[in-house]
């Protein structure tokens, strides 16, 4: 902690500091709480940075030490002229803890209970390992699931049920972040803070849509879709879209909707010609059947949606206009891609080489919809 997040430390009461908090976890902006303060932002920033963005759990001091009010009794009795005899049993407590509190306050001539119990509440941290710096081996295996760019919730799902029967290889994903934004628990290095989805360097508390598009002819609406794919029994339901990148460079994501399998589709443009073009080459490479359906926003790339479907027997559902929580896990499988093909990016550069690469990777991860199974082993098991 730094020497000015200290002072701000030490000008924050706890029912101010738990005020600010409060408001932080509401979405209130750093800037908006400092001005209210009347403080620096950077400081507040580092304030809040010194415990990774979340909340301390609340001190509770031991019985056994003085209080502030204690302690204002004593400095009141200093000031009355009584003896330490006579302050100690009015406050209930040996003469020789009265003596050691003024002792090491500078005496009784500057005794200031304030400042008393602020050196106190310093002197008597101790910081405390975590989880995975007490347990190496666990360490370990969290580095290893962050540097194949697993996001903590993952990691400690899939710890949960690898190690159903060990809870000390296990831990929560909360601890992970804990770990990684507090360097100073010296238990993950913080190069693996760049495998974080979002490169944040601390917590925050928790929109975007797309236009609608000209009419598509021939449109096909989400609702004549079969049952089967609306509740996700079976596989070879799939969604469609484009995560589009700089210079109107482009790739194609696919996403199975039963188990969350993905395909990555280069492409050469974002035009209808070039999209299905690439759409039908890689669907022919796929097992008969593994694609029954595909669902589409209602994008101009898929104008030519019954060449698609003449060419690969696939049939093509478009969402509603606006609407792209009809296309869930595609929209989902979307903002963790950007992990890999953040905003900015010349997506033209990679090969299908390198997007096979990607979604092998991705389809090796745990994920919460699927109990914490992998897509990889979910679709598997399906088409077997």
């Amino acid at each position: 902690m730094t020497n000015s997040t200290r002072v701000m430390e030490r000008r924050l009461t706890p029912a101010v500091s738990e005020d600010v908090w409060l408001r932080r976890k509401q979405g209130e902006t750093i800037e908006s709480i400092a001005r209210s303060l009347g403080v620096n932002s950077g400081t507040l920033r580092g304030w809040f940075g010194a415990t990774g963005g979340i909340q301390p759990p609340k001190r509770v001091r031991s019985e056994r030490h003085l209080s502030l009010p204690e302690r204002e009794e004593i400095s009141r009795g200093l000031v009355a002229g009584s003896s330490l005899r006579q302050i100690a049993q009015q406050l209930g407590r040996p003469v020789s803890t009265v003596s050691r509190e003024i002792k090491r306050n500078g005496g009784a001539q500057s005794y200031r209970a304030a400042a008393a119990d602020v050196r106190a509440d310093e002197t008597a941290r101790r910081p405390k390992k975590c989880r995975l710096a007490r347990n190496r081996k666990l360490a370990r295996r969290v580095a290893k699931d962050l540097s194949r760019n697993w996001s903590p919730r993952q990691i400690a799902r899939r710890l949960k049920r690898d190690y159903a029967h060990d809870r000390q290889m296990q831990v929560s994903h909360e601890t992970i972040y804990r770990t990684l934004f507090i360097q100073a628990r010296g238990a993950l290095k913080k190069e693996l803070m760049a495998h974080l989805r979002k490169r944040r360097t601390m917590r925050n508390p928790k929109g975007v849509t797309k236009a609608a598009n000209q009419a598509i002819p021939d449109l096909v609406s989400i609702r004549e879709r079969p049952a089967e794919a609306e509740d996700r029994a079976i596989p070879g339901h799939w969604e469609g879209d484009l995560l589009c990148g700089t210079n109107n460079s482009a790739i194609a994501t696919l996403v199975e909707r039963h188990s969350r399998f993905l395909i990555l589709v280069k492409v050469n443009g974002k035009d209808t010609t070039n999209v299905i073009n690439a759409l039908i080459d890689k669907v022919k490479e796929l097992p008969e059947r593994m694609m029954i359906s595909l669902t589409w926003d209602q994008g101009r790339e898929m104008a030519h949606h019954t060449r698609f479907t003449v060419a690969t027997d696939v049939k093509v559902y478009f969402c509603d206009p606006k609407s792209p929580w009809q296309r869930g896990s595609n929209e989902n499988t979307n903002g963790l891609l950007r992990q890999y093909f953040p905003h900015g990016t010349d997506l033209s550069q990679y090969r299908q080489t390198q997007l096979d690469y990607v979604s092998a990777e991705m389809n090796d991860r745990p994920r919460q919809t699927l109990d914490w199974l992998k897509p990889a082993e979910v679709l598997s098991e399906a088409l077997r």
